[in-house]
């Protein structure tokens, strides 16, 4: 059952580095290139889409990290689930005061309505986000080296 939870945390924290990772270094830059309006339209139907998802997968992360520590507080890699679960804390404290605010208010504007520095916000919520992803990289492979002890 251990080694169950093991594979299926560190899977679950991998598929959502990829997804973020994805989104800092792929979608952004596409829907940046898009003429006219369409990027920021884009900007903000990916910030309602995924703004329903994600704070499922972070906690989600978070609680299977917290299980498999637990569950295998005996074993040799416990200690990198430990610092893998702070990393995941540190991420959705992350999401929720420096990200979050941004996207929620992102996920509103349209051309008519958002605001003069619209694009000052997106570029801060997108260096936010480099940094978010830094976090759960290093929490991916926290867990991942885990994974093998």
């Amino acid at each position: 059952m251990l080694t169950t939870l093991e594979v299926l945390t560190t899977v679950v924290v991998g598929v959502m580095v990829g997804v973020e990772f994805s989104v800092a270094f792929v979608m952004n830059r596409i829907l940046d290139a898009l003429p006219e309006d369409s990027g920021q339209l884009g900007h903000a139907h990916g910030g309602r889409m995924l703004g329903r998802v994600m704070p499922f997968w972070y906690i989600g992360s978070l609680v299977l990290a917290g299980a498999w520590a637990t569950a295998g507080r005996h074993d040799a890699g416990t200690g990198l689930v430990v610092t893998a679960a702070g990393l995941l804390i540190l991420s959705v404290v992350m999401s929720v005061l420096l990200l979050v605010p941004i996207n929620n208010r992102n996920r509103t504007w349209t051309p008519e309505n958002r605001p003069a520095d619209w694009k000052r916000q997106l570029d801060r919520w997108g260096r936010f986000h480099y940094v978010r992803l830094a976090v759960i990289l290093a929490a991916f492979a926290f867990l991942a080296t885990a994974l093998t002890r």
